[in-house]
């Protein structure tokens, strides 16, 4: 494939995945919670409880300002405060049953709508969009081949 052309066609490629992203997320907008928030929520469920300067790195942000995020998720009642299992000094920040259900609703929601659409592909499309998939995570993890 000529050079010109294939930067053109990763240029699309790109466009296409961040406009799917997009669309996945606006899909999960459900309640009043930020990207930021969500991604907090986020890395709670996956990760377990953790300390505000541990969210804080993980998500590339200063401490004081994931203070002001985790102080609107909390007056939410999404997460909660526990104390760290072994320093008396910090607190672990943990999800309660809401953030938990609203984590829950979201991702059902992402399903609910790529579902939906992939339904109105035809089979030779699915199979395309789906054998892509499994080449972006190869991509992804570094094995392109």
């Amino acid at each position: 494939m000529k050079r010109k052309v294939l930067e053109v066609q990763v240029e699309e490629f790109i466009h296409s995945i961040g406009m799917l992203i997009r669309r996945v997320r606006t899909a999960a907008v459900m309640h009043d919670v930020s990207l930021t928030e969500n991604a907090v929520l986020g890395r709670i469920q996956k990760g377990g409880p953790a300390t505000t300067a541990e969210l804080a790195r993980a998500e590339g942000m200063k401490p004081q300002s994931m203070g002001t995020t985790i102080a609107a998720l909390e007056k939410s009642g999404l997460i909660e405060r526990k104390p760290h299992p072994t320093d008396g000094r910090q607190v672990h920040l943990d999800l309660t049953a809401k953030g938990v259900a609203l984590r829950k609703s979201t991702g059902e929601a992402k399903r609910t709508w790529v579902a939906k659409s992939v339904s109105k592909l035809s089979d030779k499309e699915q199979e395309t969009l789906f054998e892509a998939g499994r080449i972006i995570r190869r991509i992804c993890e570094g094995d392109p081949q």
